[in-house]
């Protein structure tokens, strides 16, 4: 297993994919034709969920679909993850966000994060964005996990994990390219004059987007390469990137982790 660094979340977070239910379940969601034999069956798309979660208010059943239009607000000690369209999601426990309408009933136009945690596989298409108080991000075909800190005043935290996205945070805007996890901070208040900052790789696994694109018949970058990169928030395959972080072009790239970050190491 690879090496994470983790701030303010805990291993059995990130590790859900271990879990016997879940293997269970995304091998029988695979075996069954994914989205697209659940949608003309008329089953869920939901592919696990423990805890207890809301949706529009109301308490969320296994057995029913989530659709663009609905918000979601999960509770402690709990973990969802689902499939809409050709994208797929785990949300982490204390998390609020709603799915924003596309093209059609299942194509999402925007997920907007209030608070908590989601990591995400988006297969291609356009006009998507992924909206946190401090932050947006226009997503094409990729891999993300994006974070809003509460406890932070709701700074955000986002990382492309793999593919190309448009960065904004506040008047600051760069191009995304990674191929190994590259990291940003929405400031709530400009840092050095800038919103958006980089950032180091935290709260997710390598393994967790892994499974989340298997569900949508996807690899990420590092399996299609067959390698992984320095997982170090600069978003490359080698230890020295041709360039700078995008939100760092004037100063080093690599920022240490918090002195209260825990790291946990795995081979």
């Amino acid at each position: 297993m690879t090496r994470h660094i983790l701030q303010g979340r805990t291993d059995q977070e990130v590790l859900w994919w271990q879990r016997r239910s879940f293997l269970k379940a995304a091998a029988a969601w695979t075996a069954m034709g994914g989205f697209a034999a659940a949608y003309a069956q008329q089953r869920s798309n939901i592919v696990e969920y423990t805890g207890d979660a809301m949706i529009n208010g109301e308490r969320l059943l296994r057995e029913r679909s989530i659709q663009t239009g609905d918000s979601i607000e999960t509770g402690p000690n709990s973990n969802l993850v689902f499939v809409m369209g050709n994208s797929s999601f785990q949300v982490r426990q204390n998390s609020r966000f709603t799915v924003e309408r596309g093209a059609t009933l299942f194509t999402v136009s925007v997920l907007r994060l209030l608070t908590g945690g989601v990591a995400a596989v988006f297969g291609k298409g356009s006009n998507r964005q992924v909206v946190t108080p401090t932050l947006t991000a226009g997503i094409r075909g990729t891999g993300i996990y994006t974070e809003v800190f509460a406890e932070q005043s709701f700074r955000s935290y986002f990382c492309n994990c793999y593919g190309t996205i448009d960065m904004g945070a506040g008047p600051d805007r760069a191009v995304s390219q990674s191929s190994y996890h590259q990291s940003f901070w929405g400031e709530v208040e400009a840092k050095n004059g800038k919103f958006l900052t980089p950032a180091n790789a935290i709260n997710h696994t390598d393994e967790e987007l892994e499974n989340l694109a298997k569900l949508v018949g996807q690899r990420t970058a590092w399996e299609i390469e067959g390698k992984r990169g320095v997982k170090d928030g600069r978003g490359y395959m080698m230890e020295q990137p041709p360039s700078m972080h995008p939100a760092a072009p004037d100063r080093p790239a690599v920022l240490p982790p918090t002195s209260n970050s825990p790291t946990s190491s795995y081979r």
